[in-house]
């Protein structure tokens, strides 16, 4: 994309919104999930660290580099769950991608929506490795901002069409509801968490509270399920019961990750998991069985959101939806950034 040296291309909401609209949602995240996967198979030639916290009472805001040595991404994200009191999002995000050779952005982006498809891409992408290849019916338990993009993908991905549905705040499920019967999937609402698990292949936690919470009590999880536990990420925050996890297989993306911030925080910190990329690599199994319980602890790593970024700038091509950014200095001699600010005074 052939842009000025001070001008770096954007995506705003708007413009994320026709790019996914344009392709299709249930083509985007199938797409999205295929570079996700793309990048775990390469996974020993990232750069990678846990990300970087700032905690408080209220929520937590965090920063998430990596880098491949030709790119170097990162996101700001927050969560805040008391925002919706307020008409906020509980959860913000902007990506920047850059050339590592120059230093240079070559994309701004939003990530609040883009975070919304990646976090659900990639847990239909690990429930495809690892839950019953039979599996058809599905439990959605927590139906705010990220319900229905969990449900679209795991159609997309694995042919899920039966999702039962169950939030501790009723407004919430009938959202969740109304905005996938357009879609024309087979639903049921269910009144506890209890309910909703009843007969699902899958189950997918993804709650908002920042508690240790017991949302999945041991005797509502049978043999053969798949867990996808999306909600607990971030120190104190969990969704599930420690015996659940000690009957579990258990999956994470980024293990010095998760350890601090997953599930798997309340286990010791020797408790054997594996890798995802491991077994996309096919260097390690997933599901062996038709009985075994996998667990996808799933806290979200900043390749994911690499992935995501690559994926979109892949996208854009030539024709972005938005102008670029006038974000970078460019004197006209690169020595001269003084000069340059003195000459703009007869202009500005």
């Amino acid at each position: 994309m052939a842009v000025a040296l001070n001008a770096v291309p954007f995506i705003s909401v708007e413009g994320m919104m026709k790019l996914v609209l344009r392709q299709g949602l249930p083509a985007f995240l199938v797409d999205l999930a295929r570079c996700i996967e793309a990048d775990f198979a390469r996974w020993p030639s990232f750069d990678k660290t846990p990300r970087l916290a700032s905690h408080s009472v209220d929520g937590v805001i965090e920063l998430m580099p990596a880098s491949d040595g030709e790119l170097y991404g990162f996101k700001y994200v927050n969560g805040h769950p008391s925002n919706a009191r307020t008409g906020r999002q509980t959860v913000t995000a902007f990506g920047v991608l850059a050339d590592v050779r120059s230093g240079y952005p070559v994309l701004l982006s939003e990530m609040t929506l883009l975070t919304a498809l990646r976090t659900a891409a990639m847990s239909a992408l690990a429930a495809r490795h690892l839950a019953g290849p039979d599996a058809r019916g599905m439990a959605i338990i927590g139906n705010g901002a990220q319900a229905e993009f969990q449900a679209v993908a795991f159609r997309s991905l694995l042919g899920i069409e039966h999702v039962r549905l169950h939030d501790i705040d009723p407004a919430a499920t009938e959202k969740c509801a109304r905005n996938l019967r357009r879609l024309g999937f087979s639903l049921v609402t269910c009144e506890t968490a209890e309910a909703a698990v009843e007969g699902a292949d899958i189950i997918t936690t993804v709650t908002a509270d920042k508690q240790f919470a017991t949302i999945l009590t041991d005797n509502m999880v049978g043999p053969g399920v798949h867990i996808n536990a999306v909600g607990g990420d971030c120190p104190g925050k969990t969704e599930l019961h420690r015996d659940i996890l000690l009957r579990s297989d258990i999956f994470v993306e980024y293990a010095p990750q998760t350890r601090i911030e997953g599930e798997i925080q309340q286990l010791d910190a020797d408790h054997p998991v594996t890798e995802l990329w491991q077994v996309i690599n096919g260097n390690a199994p997933g599901r062996t069985d038709r009985a075994q319980i996998t667990l996808f602890d799933s806290v979200g790593f900043a390749i994911e959101d690499f992935a995501a970024l690559r994926h979109v700038r892949g996208l854009i091509g030539e024709a972005p939806f938005d102008p670029p950014l006038d974000l970078l200095a460019d004197p006209d001699d690169p020595r001269d950034l003084f000069g340059m600010l003195m000459r703009a005074e007869a202009r500005l």
